[in-house]
Parts: C-alpha cells; sequence; structure tokens
C-alpha cells in the first residue's frame, strides 16, 4: 500500500558568511578535537600508556600484525583524504581549502557510525605524487575514504590504492551518490512496474559520480543498450572521437541519438550530475509516462520538484536538496558501509558490498517509519511512495540495517577477515553505537522547518536577541516577533550590521504601542485580581514587562512560541511566565537538560524547578522527563540516581528514591525504570551487569532523574565546565504553551535552538 499524498517541501536553511565563520572559528578553530581513552591521571596511567607500557602490544604486534586490531585504534580509523581539486560544488581551490570539508567528513563518520575519522589533505595535484603520498598510510587506518579529487584522476587514484593497499579505499563522491540513487531507482521501478533490464536510463554528467552511478545500475541488471551516457558535448556514442577518455569508452552507447535532449525522449529514467538548469521543460515532457527524475546536480538541481510540478504530474523525483522529498545524500551510505567493512576487517569494499548496500536501503524505505523519523513530519508519516523512495539520513535503523548487509556480502565475496559468527548480536551492538537523542536537534529543525511557528523573542532589543533571530528566520524555522521599541531594535540591529528591513519573517512588536494591551491587561487582571493588582496595574506591567508582554501574546494565540531569559535571572524569568501561563493539566513542570558528550546523550532531571522533591515528586519527575524523551523520538530508560546504589551507603535521600520507585510500581508506568542507583552503574552497562544483573535496566540509562535539583544543577554544569560536554537547557516542560527560558550567558545559537524546541513544543 503507497501514500501517494506529498509532502510539502520545506524552507531551505540559510546562513550569514559571518554565522559560518563564526561556527568554525572560537577558542578551539575547527570542528575536531583528539581524547584519550584511557586514563591519564597517574604516573602510572602514563607508564601504561607510553614507555615502560607500551612495549608489549608493540611486541605483541611485531609478532602477528593482526594484534594491531585489538591493541589500537586501527580497527576504528578512518583517513578521509583529498587534494581539494573537486571541493562541493566549488571546484579547485586547493588542498588546504579542503580542510574545513574534511573536518566535516570527520564529524559525520562518528556522529552516526561512531567511527573515529582523521583528515589528511595531500598538496598535490600529480595523480601518481598522491598516489605515492597515500599508499604507505595502511598501518595506520582501518579505511581509506578518497573524497573532492576531480575526474579523471579520481578513477586512476583509487583504482591503483586498491591494487596496492590491504584495507577499504572507497572514494564517496563516486561510489556514495551511486548506491544512494541506486537504492531511490529500484523503488521507483517498483512503483511505476518497471523492469530494471529493460528500463531505459540517461545519465547526464560524465564525472566521478555519473560514470559510478552507471558502473553500478549495470552490475544490478540495467543493460548495456538501454543506457546513454552525456557529457558537456552530448551523447557519449560508439565511434566518437572527441572529448573521450577510457572510463567514458567503456560505457559508449550504440545509438543515434547525439544530444541529451535527443536521448531523453522516451526515457525512463534521467540522472542529472551536472549542473544547474540542464534538464529543460521540453526535455521532461518528452520523457516516457511515469518518469523518474534525479536530479542531483549541488546546491542547486538541473530541474526543481515545482518546475517538474508545471511540465507533468507523473513524475518521481528526487534531488541532492534537503528541502525536498526523495534526498540523495550520502550520509545514509559512507558511514556505514565503512561500519559494516570495518567490522570484518575487510581488506575491499568490492562491488557486492556495494550492492548490499543498495538493496538494504531501497528495503528499508519500504518499511514503516518509527516515530523518530515521523516527528520530523508533524502530523504527516511519510510512507512508502513517490515522495519517500529514499529513507531520511536520521532514520535510526540505518545503523543496524546498512553495516549488517555490507559485512554479510563481504564475508560471501571472501574479503572479511573477522568473520561474524552471530550476526542479531551485532545488530544489537550496532544498535547500542548509536544514540537516539543525539540528532534531536536536527528532528526538531526539520519539523519546525516543516511546520513553522510564530516565536517571540521577549528581549527585542538585544544585539545577542536579534542576531538569534534572524538567524531563526533565515534558517526557515518560521517567523521571529522581537519585542521591544523599533528605533532602538533597528538601531542595534544596524550596529550588528543587520538591515531588518531587508530580512524576511522578522516583526518588531512594541509593548507600550501595542494595539491588543487592553485585551492583555484584562486577561493578566483575571488571574491577579485576588493577588492585590488593580486593572491599572495590570496595564502597566503589560507596557512595561516584556517578559509578560510576550507571555500574554503566547497565552492568547497570538503567537505559537516564546523564548526568554537572556538578561534576566531564569527563576524571574520563569515567575513571569507563570503569572500568565498555567501548568499543563495533569503534568508537573520540570526543567530537563540534553547532555551530550563524546557521543553519548542523557536527558537529566529536574535542572530547574524543583530544589527538594520528596518521593511522590521524584516519580512524577521522572514521568515528565520520559514523556519528553518519547516525544524527541526516543524509548526511555529511567535511571532514578542517588548516592548510593540499591541500599548502600544508607541515607535520607536514598530513602525517597527508593519510595519514588516503588510509587512507579504502583502506578505500572509504560516505562523502563530503575533505582536508587549512582550514576556510574546507571551509565554502565558492565558495571551494572557484573555486580547488579537483577537489575530492570538491560542497557545504560537515558533519561537522569536527580534526587535534588541542586545536584542535577551543580552536576550539568560541570560537565559542560569540565568534561566538555554540550548543556542544552534546561528545557521547561510541563506548562500549557510552548515556553524556553535560556539561562544568563546563553549565546545566540543556544537562543536559536531553545526558540526551535519553544516552536517544536517539546513542553507541551
Amino acid at each position: 500500500m503507497t501514500d501517494t499524498s506529498p509532502i510539502q517541501p520545506r524552507k531551505r536553511p540559510t546562513f550569514t558568511d559571518e554565522e559560518a565563520l563564526g561556527f568554525h572559528a572560537g577558542a578551539r578553530p575547527g570542528k575536531l578535537e583528539v581524547v584519550a581513552t584511557k586514563p591519564m591521571a597517574t604516573q602510572r596511567d602514563l607508564s601504561l600508556a607510553y614507555s615502560p607500557g607500551v612495549a608489549v602490544p608493540v611486541l605483541a604486534i611485531a609478532e602477528d600484525a593482526a594484534k594491531a586490531y585489538d591493541y589500537t585504534a586501527k580497527g576504528n580509523l578512518v583517513g578521509v583524504i583529498s587534494n581539494g581539486t573537486a571541493i562541493l560544488g566549488l571546484g579547485n581551490r586547493g588542498a588546504l581549502a579542503s580542510k574545513p570539508v574534511m573536518e566535516g567528513k570527520a564529524v559525520l563518520f562518528k556522529r552516526f557510525a561512531d567511527i573515529d575519522a582523521f583528515d589528511l589533505e595531500v598538496g598535490t595535484e600529480d595523480a601518481d605524487e598522491f598516489i605515492a603520498a597515500v599508499r604507505y598510510l595502511g598501518p595506520t587506518f582501518g579505511g581509506i575514504n578518497l573524497e573532492d579529487i576531480k575526474a579523471p584522476e579520481c578513477f586512476i587514484i583509487e583504482a591503483r590504492l586498491r591494487e596496492l593497499m590491504d584495507i577499504p579505499v572507497f572514494h564517496d563522491d563516486q561510489h556514495g551518490t551511486a548506491i544512494i540513487a541506486a537504492a531511490g531507482v529500484i523503488n521507483a521501478l517498483h512503483l511505476t512496474g518497471r523492469d530494471i533490464g529493460s528500463a531505459k536510463l540517461v545519465v547526464n554528467g560524465a564525472g566521478a559520480a555519473g560514470i559510478a552511478c552507471i558502473e553500478l545500475l549495470k552490475a544490478m541488471g540495467f543493460g548495456h543498450d538501454n543506457v546513454i551516457l552525456c557529457d558537456t558535448k552530448g551523447v557519449v556514442y560508439e565511434g566518437r572521437q572527441s572529448g573521450m577518455n577510457q572510463w567514458k569508452s567503456a560505457h559508449a552507447a550504440p545509438t543515434d541519438k547525439r544530444t541529451l535532449a535527443e536521448a531523453m525522449e522516451g526515457a525512463d529514467i534521467v540522472f542529472g550530475l551536472s549542473v544547474k538548469g540542464a534538464f529543460s521543460a521540453e526535455m521532461i515532457a518528452s520523457m516516457a509516462p511515469n518518469p523518474i527524475i534525479f536530479a542531483m546536480a549541488n546546491p542547486d538541481p538541473e530541474i526543481t520538484v515545482e518546475e517538474v510540478g508545471q511540465i507533468r504530474t507523473d513524475a518521481i523525483v528526487a534531488t541532492g536538496r534537503s528541502d525536498y522529498p526523495n534526498q540523495v545524500n550520502n550520509v545514509l551510505g559512507f558511514p556505514y558501509i565503512f561500519r559494516g567493512a570495518l567490522d570484518v576487517r575487510a581488506s575491499a569494499i568490492n562491488m557486492e558490498m556495494k550492492i548490499a548496500a543498495v538493496e538494504a536501503l531501497a528495503a528499508l524505505a519500504r518499511e514503516d517509519v518509527p516515530d523518530e523519523v515521523a516527528a520530523a513530519y508533524q502530523g504527516s508519516r511519510p510512507r512508502f511512495g513517490r515522495d519517500y523512495i529514499i529513507p531520511v539520513p536520521f532514520d535510526p535503523r540505518l545503523i543496524h540495517t546498512v553495516p549488517p548487509a555490507v559485512a554479510k556480502a563481504a564475508m560471501e565475496t571472501g574479503v572479511a577477515r573477522k568473520p561474524i559468527d552471530d550476526m542479531a548480536a551485532y545488530r544489537d551492538r550496532l544498535s547500542a553505537r548509536r544514540d537516539p537523542v543525539a540528532g534531536v536537534l536536527n528532528q526538531v529543525f526539520e519539523r519546525v522547518r516543516t511546520f513553522p511557528k510564530r516565536v517571540v523573542f521577549a528581549e527585542g532589543e538585544e544585539e545577542l536577541v536579534i542576531r538569534a533571530a534572524v538567524s531563526f528566520a533565515n534558517q526557515g524555522l518560521g517567523t521571529a516577533i522581537l519585542v521591544g521599541r523599533e528605533d532602538r531594535v533597528k538601531a542595534n540591529a544596524a550596529a550588528a550590521g543587520l538591515d531588518l528591513d531587508r530580512r524576511e519573517n522578522i516583526e518588531i512588536r512594541n509593548a507600550a504601542l501595542s494595539q491588543r494591551n487592553d485585551a492583555y491587561a484584562a486577561h493578566l487582571y483575571a488571574r491577579m485580581q485576588r493577588q492585590g493588582y488593580l486593572l491599572r496595574d495590570c496595564h502597566r506591567l503589560i507596557n512595561q514587562d516584556r517578559n509578560l508582554f510576550a507571555a500574554t501574546m503566547v497565552a492568547l494565540g497570538d503567537a505559537d512560541a516564546l523564548v526568554t531569559g537572556a538578561t534576566r535571572n531564569y527563576s524571574l524569568a520563569l515567575d513571569d511566565v507563570r503569572r500568565v501561563i498555567d501548568v499543563k493539566q495533569g503534568h508537573r513542570v520540570i526543567g530537563l537538560s540534553i547532555c551530550v558528550a563524546r557521543g553519548r546523550t542523557v536527558l537529566v532531571a529536574d535542572t530547574a524547578i524543583t530544589e527538594m522533591p520528596n518521593a511522590q515528586e521524584i516519580a512524577e519527575i521522572a514521568i515528565e522527563a520520559a514523556g519528553a524523551a518519547r516525544k524527541l523520538g526516543t524509548e526511555p530508560r529511567v535511571a532514578l540516581l542517588s548516592f548510593s546504589t540499591f541500599g548502600h551507603p544508607k541515607g535520607e535521600r536514598m530513602e525517597k528514591v527508593q519510595e519514588a520507585v516503588r510509587i512507579l510500581d504502583a502506578r505500572n508506568v509504560d516505562f523502563a525504570y530503575e533505582g536508587e542507583m549512582a550514576a556510574d552503574v546507571a551509565l554502565d552497562r558492565e558495571l551494572m551487569q557484573r555486580y547488579y544483573p537483577f537489575s530492570r535496566l538491560k542497557e545504560p540509562a537515558n533519561v537522569l532523574v536527580m534526587p535534588a535539583f541542586h545536584s542535577a544543577s551543580i552536576s550539568t554544569k560541570l560537565l559542560q565546565e569540565l568534561g566538555g560536554a554540550m548543556v542544552l537547557g534546561p528545557i521547561l516542560v510541563g506548562l500549557d504553551r510552548a515556553v524556553q527560558i535560556v539561562p544568563l550567558g546563553a549565546t545566540d545559537a543556544d537562543l536559536v535552538n531553545m526558540a526551535a524546541l519553544a516552536a517544536f513544543d517539546i513542553g507541551g
């Protein structure tokens, strides 16, 4: 059963040059750092890590080279290597200029597949020199990811390195695009009732990706005579002499067609790996019924989805852009392909492994979509159909779907040097590698872009807040409403180099001049008249207090959400909001912090509201935090923390936590929980299973409920300052309207994140 209802395109995220440079700059420029995986606190630690202890693994590896995988990081380490001759559609900008891209690639390896990666930029455009520089790096890495190398040198380099090295060498610009596109084609053929052996394909673009797409699709069953390759000179046909090389010649077609327009007449499928505007309306109109159009030029496709829609209504369209359905995104492939290859210590990534990845991706798109993915499509869960033929990058199932398929193919074709005996156990280990909450902001941002909201920035005269509001609007998250005096807001914006008159989706509201003040004051008076406030007092508060004005806008539906706190103490800002907005019925208000450290994420509660909760309150905090975790798309595993673990050592707070567990028992809650336990036990699976096998938690907790506000606040701030963790929050959960408060000292990025969470209504 397929769903043909279209998923609406989202506004494409934008940012200023200053934002991009600021992101990459800072106290630690770049996007990577080296973190030790073993303790380095004592002299003994250093002696084991280096001299004399390091001599023992050295001798072991010298005797048996395979031991390097046991005693070093080699087995989980990929080299991301480029000479910068074909950077992200920017062309030849040189090896050094490619470094930000290669660092970014390394980040993606870690984020999606828990693979460590080092970037290496090689300062030569000569293929032989490049090969000579890379060929001797095999002892360092478990695999090599070549990136942003122009054709035809990329073909020569990859082929030669594959011969010379006994580890996987994979040029992602070729094979990554081919694998993802092929998965989409399999599903598009299924939806349109076509056979792979007879479908007619045109590929426009004879560079690395174009050639790789043809080679992969032919290996999967496309007939040689049914595939036409085109380049800037037209059709690559048998007998053509001009502009040819050995890679084009291998795919020269027996045809009398000479132009792209002629080739596309009656074609079932067209791949665009060329330039913006390469496909005309006439070309699209001339294709066969139910055409399959993959316009993959970046950053702008050969033809847009809207333009295709104006020409014909029967097309299936894919692009490389994230703001349309069916995105051909390489991140769906390379992290998971390398994960599978590394886990079986493969000597190469062969065609069979690539086809296995294609088939796994195609099959995944046909399965029901989990809540974590559906969260990005509020009220419109994507289903297999014309607008959903390729999985989305944040599908949590990718990590335990693609690597096993790749690993299995490696074993079956004899390139695996460490076969996996128990594939089910391997899938479980893969699932544990991926942190289901780490991508929470991506999911939040995607859903908010799909359903943009009107968010009030209460402290609208502050330069920090103005920058955040502009970024919020630029990213397509909705309309930013700045509360403040218009002349002051615009002056401060101009001082920051921002012209608000030329910005879309930015509004300014002066509380003192609003025509809604009578209604706002009446709302506030109805709530506060029995607390000693006169109507005129409420008028004055609405006119002068931006938090009250902004909160009342949200309370009366004139805006969807509110973010504040940049200039006022958290508790004072919350007091202002609570004057206007109630607790959601049946809930309690808590502060929930998202802590991300070393690729691992936990939710910590309560970090803002209840200072010394009793047992009943601790249980309610656990229930509220578990509900928020589910809204973020992850199944909660809740640990009720204490200084003690299951009765030792004794103490008053320990008893309150124990009682909270009994309250949860009596309420028959529908999530996994356990306590009381110390934080190390809650987060260490091995420690938990070794000493406390009776624990109801079989995997590390992802929601930590603290026994008191002070311990929650102190621990998250210590993590942030000493542990290098990213801490987002406290996030307000439990109010009847969407409100978020940033802590003092928040950055403009913090404000944007919290505004997005407010628009997402995480707390409602």
